[in-house]
């Protein structure tokens, strides 16, 4: 870490006030469930139930929700789309425009969602579609302007920002949060403008605790942000105007290392995309997310399916559901000890190339646990007993915080560091388009197989699947570049930056 400028106490409070930031209003668009539970109580979407010929176990005649949970579904589904899709433009906008304006838009947008929401009635039940999708682009660019946070604290900067997302896959728990408040008698227009007024700290956080453009890495000396006292430490900006003619200074690149100076000539961006290693990445990916997507959109109605109807019960497993997200910031390092596996020990550790070949090796470990895990949760998702859902719970907040963590760590790894940003979006832009399969997956459910789930699960098990070629791919092209190493490391043979060659994706 730097000296002086902003001293540990400061660095600390930026750290635990991201964390809170994160796991409190990033991702709680993923708690959807129990506040659908709210919404159904309010009566949100009661128009489309119908009257249902078919009596419930105590003899008595319930209506046919399935049009309001195809409304509900269909709220999710454009929120989780705009959550992934505006990952690129939102990119964009931090980079050209730094986190001060960056974090600006965040909060207008998260304010403007949960004030839909607080405005929102029965009547007016169609705001939740721009709530929710405000909600959800304003939560991804307040987590993308935290990820930097990691620069301030050196050799830790990846366990911060594997604990930044894991606080976003727990963020889920603050709808949570709002169903017990609810039954407990507090009104849920009351809940969000308490919500919508949170902003008030966003904002000085920005101003005191976040800086203006990007936190530099590695740090300068002195590195100080945000507003200060005049006089009372040095600033970056100071720092730049007194640096020597010539001095390049640091680069200020918030989330991956510096690209090598000299050697030879980067790698192109147009190459990584086209490549097989990115496009079967964005299968796995893509596949994995939608099965987490569609249980998430569809576990209410699944609840009330499994438990016919009976509303403790719902209530119950829904709780429970959301309870097991809290756990999302607990197991996301764990994905990060089977990457850095083999840094441990006190072994010498390749640099270079070799070291980036070390890496991609260790990841193939990695990707082949997380589809695995995503195949069990499946599994127990499609069997049709209640019982068997809490076991589903475990699996599904697991696999969620490995396939999210994962998939920045390995766009890191295998990729030129120079365009982490922009395959990183571009990535979570894709797979949002295949995320939209959920919607005539929900169709199909309600309309062709009479809100009976169990054979699209068969389905969603066949295509995860899929995802274990991704791990395979990964292992050829390790292969190939320990070919492409060997054939250069003769001293004879051997040109200069000859190393580069073989971190050229395929």
């Amino acid at each position: 870490m730097a000296g002086g400028g902003a001293g540990r106490a400061k660095r600390l409070g930026t750290l635990l006030s991201g964390l809170l930031e994160c796991g409190a209003f990033c991702g709680i668009i993923f708690g959807w469930a129990s506040l659908v539970y709210v919404l159904k109580d309010l009566e949100y979407f009661r128009e489309l139930c119908q009257p249902s010929p078919s009596p419930s176990p105590n003899r008595t005649l319930l209506p046919d929700c399935s049009g309001q949970d195809e409304q509900f579904s269909l709220v999710f589904t454009i929120g989780s789309f705009m959550n992934n899709f505006m990952t690129l433009p939102m990119g964009y906008v931090f980079d050209r425009f730094g986190t001060a304006v960056a974090r600006l838009i965040a909060i207008s947008l998260y304010t403007g969602g949960t004030l839909l929401v607080a405005f929102s009635t029965p009547e007016l039940a169609v705001l939740l579609f721009p709530a929710m999708s405000m909600l959800s682009v304003g939560g991804i660019l307040l987590i993308l302007t935290n990820m930097q946070v990691g620069n301030l604290f050196g050799k830790y900067r990846s366990i911060v920002i594997t604990l930044y997302n894991g606080a976003f896959d727990s963020s889920s728990a603050i709808f949570l949060i709002i169903k017990v408040l609810y039954e407990r008698g507090l009104p849920l227009q009351a809940m969000f403008f308490f919500m919508a007024a949170c902003s008030a700290w966003h904002l000085l956080r920005t101003l005191f605790l976040m800086p203006r453009t990007r936190i530099p890495y590695p740090l300068p000396p002195a590195y100080n942000y945000g507003l200060q006292c005049p006089g009372r430490s040095q600033s970056y900006r100071t720092y730049e105007e007194k640096r020597p003619p010539g001095d390049e200074g640091p680069e200020e690149v918030p989330l991956e290392p510096s690209a090598p100076k000299g050697g030879a000539a980067p790698v192109p961006f147009r190459p990584c995309v086209l490549s097989w290693l990115f496009f079967w990445h964005v299968v796995w990916l893509s596949v994995m997310q939608l099965r987490h997507y569609l249980f998430i959109g569809t576990l209410n109605p699944l609840l009330d399916h499994l438990a016919r109807g009976d509303a403790s019960l719902v209530s119950t497993y829904t709780n429970a559901f959301a309870f097991t997200q809290l756990c999302g910031v607990l197991c996301a390092p764990w994905n990060g000890l089977i990457l850095d596996r083999h840094k441990r020990g006190k072994a010498h550790h390749p640099e270079g190339a070799r070291g980036a070949l070390a890496d991609l090796q260790a990841s193939v470990l990695s990707l082949v646990v997380t589809v695995t895990q995503c195949v069990l949760f499946s599994i127990c998702a499609a069997v049709p007993v209640l019982p068997v859902q809490l076991a589903t719970f475990v699996l599904q907040v697991i696999s969620r915080s490995f396939l999210y963590g994962g998939n920045a760590a390995f766009l890191a790894i295998a990729f030129p560091p120079q365009h982490f940003g922009k395959l990183y979006g571009l990535a979570m832009a894709l797979s949002a388009l295949v995320a939209l399969l959920q919607y005539p997956c929900i169709a199909l459910v309600r309309s062709v197989l009479n809100g009976d789930p169990f054979y699209v699960n068969l389905g969603l098990i066949a295509v995860v699947l899929v995802a274990y070629v991704s791990p395979v791919v990964v292992a050829r092209e390790c292969r190939r570049r320990a070919k492409d190493l060997e054939a250069v490391s003769s001293p004879l043979d051997a040109p200069p930056g000859a190393e580069t060659p073989a971190q050229t994706p395929h």
